[in-house]
């Protein structure tokens, strides 16, 4: 397993400074003031934006410091486990939606209904929007802006190969089709159409609600049989079998970060991830970026999208500074400036004041992203039911190493569908 860990120091005597740290750094203690650690994953554009808004937050905040450190990976779930088992949860730490309802009743987070509106102004969200991080009726986690699932495509190289790039009306058949064509079209060794999806959760998220089915139930189960299973693990083995998607030693090389999907290794033409992640991607793809729709089942069928927060701030249950890491995810989510320094790298923000003062400034890249979000306004369903307590471990420990096995030929595809469900089963009734 690969682990990547940058530290940063955020405010010494009122001097703000980005100060790089190996895995074993050691990092000082500050006097007279009171000391956040915040943890988060991502790109090196996300840890650069991060940093400089806890700089400015610490300049208008004298009395807080930050200590970031950034984890890339899996790496990120292992350390926050670990932290977990020792009491030592960071002040502030990064989840996503499918990770919140899991972490929370774990005992990872802390309510932070005491701080609003105190500390944490997010009534001009929209109640819609704090239900998207509500537990059990709780407010866990605050979202740091709307994204959706997506497909992104290499601009350049369907222009090149005389192709017609996807839509947001593609459907599975045609996107399995024009996969195999660009595969062939491209000319290129170790180049194909695009991922093998098998063992993206998100991905079969949206396959299944477009099926009127769901990936997990209201009881905190399973949302999908054996048949169904069978059905996506079939699509993905045949398309690989066809030559569309990239190889299996390539896909499992796929951590969930961007440096190592398939897109941005340079492997495949189209890419699937998160709205937001364009504009990591653009930063590491020389080719220009395109993004639409995922595919779906038919073309007036529905898309599976719904919105989500792209990514989430929640407070370390264990924090003995909760009032101050809810003044530093309130100043993230609020301040005008922070949001012009954010943009909408994770994702476009919940603040209406945010959002209209950061457009203007926005690059062609970012312009995308929220365009995006907007042309799937008459296109995204009801936002689904949590994800279990169990649901990260079914991700992590089932669903990839499943398609892998799939991929490198070890297992057969009804093998492959009745492990899903029977490990997934499992993981989620032992948790």
């Amino acid at each position: 397993m690969r682990m990547n860990r940058r530290s940063f120091m955020i405010g010494t005597a009122g001097a703000a400074a980005g100060l790089a740290f190996g895995a074993g750094g050691s990092l000082p203690a500050f006097a007279d003031s009171t000391r956040l650690r915040a943890t988060w994953w991502g790109s090196a554009d996300r840890n650069k934006r991060t940093v400089a808004v806890a700089e400015l937050f610490h300049t208008k905040n004298p009395d807080i410091s930050v200590v970031g450190e950034s984890i890339s990976g899996d790496g990120y779930w292992t350390k926050l486990a670990t932290a977990m088992a020792s009491q030592d949860i960071s002040d502030v730490f990064q989840l996503e939606p499918s990770t919140i309802s899991d972490y929370s009743k774990r005992g990872a987070c802390l309510p932070l209904d005491q701080f609003v509106p105190s500390t944490l102004k997010v009534d001009s969200f929209g109640k819609d929007m704090l239900k998207l991080t509500t537990v059990d009726n709780k407010l866990y986690g605050v979202g740091l802006g709307l994204n959706s699932f997506a497909l992104f495509y290499d601009e350049d190289a369907f222009k090149k190969a005389g192709l017609t790039p996807p839509g947001s009306t593609t459907t599975w058949a045609e996107y399995a089709d024009l996969a195999v064509e660009m595969t062939k079209a491209s000319g290129k060794r170790s180049y194909w159409g695009g991922p093998y999806g098998a063992r993206y959760n998100y991905v079969f998220d949206a396959w299944l609600r477009q099926r009127g089915k769901s990936l997990y139930t209201d009881e905190g189960g399973l949302g999908f049989g054996v048949d169904d299973a069978k059905e996506w693990y079939a699509y993905w083995e045949d398309l690989r079998q066809r030559g569309g998607t990239v190889s299996a030693d390539v896909q499992t090389l796929d951590q969930n970060v961007i440096e190592s999907n398939s897109l941005a290794l340079g492997k495949s033409a189209m890419g699937m991830a998160y709205s937001n992640q364009l504009i990591g991607y653009q930063l590491v793809v020389k080719s220009k970026l395109a993004i639409t729709l995922l595919p779906r089942e038919k073309k007036d069928g529905p898309s599976g999208h719904y919105y989500r927060p792209a990514l989430i701030w929640s407070v370390g249950a264990t924090t003995k500074n909760g009032e101050a890491a809810a003044k530093f995810i309130d100043f993230f989510v609020n301040d005008i400036d922070a949001g012009k320094i954010l943009g909408v790298e994770r994702g476009v923000p919940m603040s209406p004041a945010v959002r209209a003062a950061i457009l203007p400034t926005l690059n062609p890249t970012e312009q995308q992203t929220v365009k995006y979000v907007d042309l799937l306004k008459d296109q995204v369903g009801a936002y689904p039911v949590p994800a279990p307590l169990g649901s990260t471990e079914f991700d992590q420990n089932v669903m990839r190493p499943v398609a892998d096995q799939l991929a490198f030929g070890k297992i057969t595809v009804a093998e492959a569908a009745q492990k899903l469900v029977d490990e997934g089963k499992a993981k989620l009734k032992r948790s």
